[in-house]
C-alpha cells in the first residue's frame, strides 16, 4: 500500500482547517508526453517548491511533478510552527559532530527561520509570519534544563530571543495548570502552513516553473540525462531533486532505509473565546515525547496536534487527538470538533535531516523530523545552490552520519511502534 493514496482521496486537499481557509491554486495539468528540463524536481511541497523558485531565479528550467496537488502532504498539513536551529538541541549536537561543525548546522538552521519570513514578505503572501514559540515542560524537573539552554544558546551562539518561564509565567500565556514552566522564543513563529505552500508555488510559477499536479513518479532512470517517468509521460533532466519527504515510499530506497514515514494529527475546534486557551498568539509545543502542540487559528479556534501512528492507515482521529488535548485543557470536554486531519511527515534516527547524493546529478533532502517548515525551504534553496555549483552547505547538512533504521523497511515500524510505546508509558508515568 502506498501512503501517498492511503487515507486521501486521489487529487483532493484533506478536509482540514487549513484547505478551508486558503484559497487554492488553479489546478495544474498532469504531465502528458515528454517534457525537457534543466531540473526535475519530484514533490511539490516546501522542499520541491523552494528548490524550483531558487533555480528559476538563477535561470534554470524547471519541471514539477507532483502526484496529488500542491502543498498536499505535510506542507499543507502541519502545525504551522517555524523555529530556529535544528531539531534537536545543539548540544547534542556538538557531541555528535564536534562544535565547529555544530555551529555551521545551527547557523543554517537560522538562516531556514529567516528565509521563510523574507520570502513570505518579498513575494506578498497571504500568510503572515507571527512571532512567538513557547516550550512548555510538563515536569517541574526539566525546566532548570529549559532555562540552562536559552543561557547556552545566548553564551555559544548569540541567540538572544528566548524569555525563560517560570510557573507563574506560563499560566498567564497559557491556561493549562498541567505545565510547569519552560520558555518562550520570540525570535520563533507560527504561520497558516497551506497558504505558504501555495504561495510558494504562485511565486516559482510567476518565476517560469512548470508544475504538474497528478504526476505521480513511477520510475528514476539514471545517466548523464536523467528520466523521470509518470504513467502518462516523462521528464529528461540535467538534474533531479527527490523531494518526497514521509510520502516517497519505495522509490529511492537508499533513502528508505534512512528516513520513515509516520502519522500525527490535528483537531480544530469551534471559535474560543478570547483566553480560553491563551492569552497570547505565540504557538506552543511540549516536552512529552510524542509531543502535544498547538496554537490559535486567525478566527479563535483551537488547531491541536498530538497522537502519532506507524502504519498506512489512520485512527479515529478525533478520539486520538481530543485524549491530549483534554489532558491539557480539561475545561474543553464539552467543546465542538469542527476539523479533523491527518497526515504524514519523515523522520531519521537522529532527528537530522537527510541529505544525500544519489548520483552526480541527483540529490535527495528529507527527514525533517517535525521541524519542516523552515528547514524543509532552506533544504530547497541549499540543493538549488548546489546543483549551480554552491554545495558548501549541502555538504555541511550531508556529512552528518545518519544511521539507517533497525529491521530495514519491513521490521522498522513494528520496532517504532514499540519503543514509542515505551516513551509514551514514561510519558504516562511522568518519568
Amino acid at each position: 500500500m502506498n501512503l501517498l493514496f492511503a487515507n486521501d482521496r486521489a487529487g483532493e486537499y484533506p478536509q482540514s482547517y487549513y484547505a478551508a481557509t486558503a484559497t487554492p491554486l488553479a489546478r495544474c495539468l498532469a504531465l502528458d508526453g515528454a517534457v525537457r528540463a534543466d531540473i526535475c524536481i519530484i514533490g511539490a511541497g516546501y522542499t520541491g517548491l523552494s528548490a524550483a523558485l531558487h533555480l528559476a531565479e538563477r535561470g534554470y528550467s524547471v519541471a514539477v511533478l507532483e502526484a496529488h496537488r500542491v502543498g498536499f502532504g505535510a506542507s499543507g498539513r502541519n502545525g504551522g510552527q517555524v523555529g530556529p536551529g535544528q531539531r534537536i538541541e545543539q548540544d547534542s549536537i556538538e557531541r555528535m559532530v564536534g562544535c565547529s561543525e555544530a555551529r555551521k548546522l545551527w547557523d543554517i538552521g537560522l538562516e531556514a527561520r529567516d528565509l521563510v519570513r523574507d520570502l513570505i514578505d518579498r513575494h506578498q503572501m497571504d500568510c503572515p509570519f507571527k512571532p512567538g514559540v513557547i516550550h512548555a515542560d510538563w515536569n517541574a524537573r526539566d525546566v532548570p534544563h529549559a532555562h540552562a539552554y536559552a543561557e547556552k544558546l545566548a553564551r555559544d551562539y548569540d541567540y538572544t530571543d528566548i524569555t525563560p518561564l517560570d510557573r507563574d509565567a506560563m499560566q498567564a500565556i497559557v491556561n493549562a495548570p498541567v505545565y510547569q514552566g519552560g520558555v518562550l522564543d520570540n525570535g520563533a513563529g507560527h504561520l497558516h502552513p497551506l497558504r505558504f505552500a501555495l504561495g510558494l508555488a504562485r511565486a516559482a510559477q510567476a518565476a517560469g516553473v512548470q508544475i504538474f499536479e497528478d504526476s505521480l513518479v513511477l520510475d528514476i532512470q539514471h545517466g548523464a540525462k536523467v528520466q523521470v517517468k509518470t504513467r502518462t509521460g516523462h521528464v529528461e533532466a540535467d538534474h533531479v531533486i527527490v523531494a518526497a519527504n514521509g510520502y516517497l515510499g519505495g522509490l529511492v530506497p537508499e533513502v528508505a532505509a534512512k528516513v520513515m514515514p509516520i502519522n500525527n494529527f490535528i483537531i480544530a475546534t469551534e471559535p474560543l473565546a478570547p483566553g480560553t486557551v491563551l492569552h497570547r498568539d505565540v504557538a506552543v509545543a511540549d516536552s512529552k515525547f510524542v509531543i502535544n502542540y498547538f496554537r490559535l487559528s486567525e478566527d479563535g479556534r483551537l488547531l491541536f496536534g498530538g497522537g502519532e501512528s506507524y502504519g498506512y492507515r489512520f485512527p479515529d482521529i478525533i478520539k486520538t487527538v481530543r485524549k491530549p488535548m483534554l489532558e491539557v485543557f480539561p475545561h474543553l470536554k464539552d467543546t465542538r470538533i469542527d476539523y479533523s486531519w491527518g497526515g504524514t511527515l519523515a523522520i531519521t534516527m537522529t532527528r537530522l535531516p537527510c541529505f544525500l547524493r544519489l548520483a552526480p546529478n541527483v540529490v535527495s533532502v528529507s527527514g525533517y523530523s517535525g521541524h519542516g517548515v523552515a528547514l524543509a525551504t532552506m533544504a530547497g534553496k541549499i540543493s538549488a545552490a548546489a546543483i549551480a555549483g554552491q554545495s558548501e552547505q549541502f555538504d555541511t547538512m550531508a556529512r552528518v552520519h545518519l544511521p539507517g533504521f533497525p529491521g530495514g523497511r519491513a521490521l522498522r515500524s513494528p520496532l517504532l511502534a514499540l519503543a514509542m510505546t515505551w516513551f509514551s508509558l514514561r510519558d504516562r508515568l511522568g518519568l
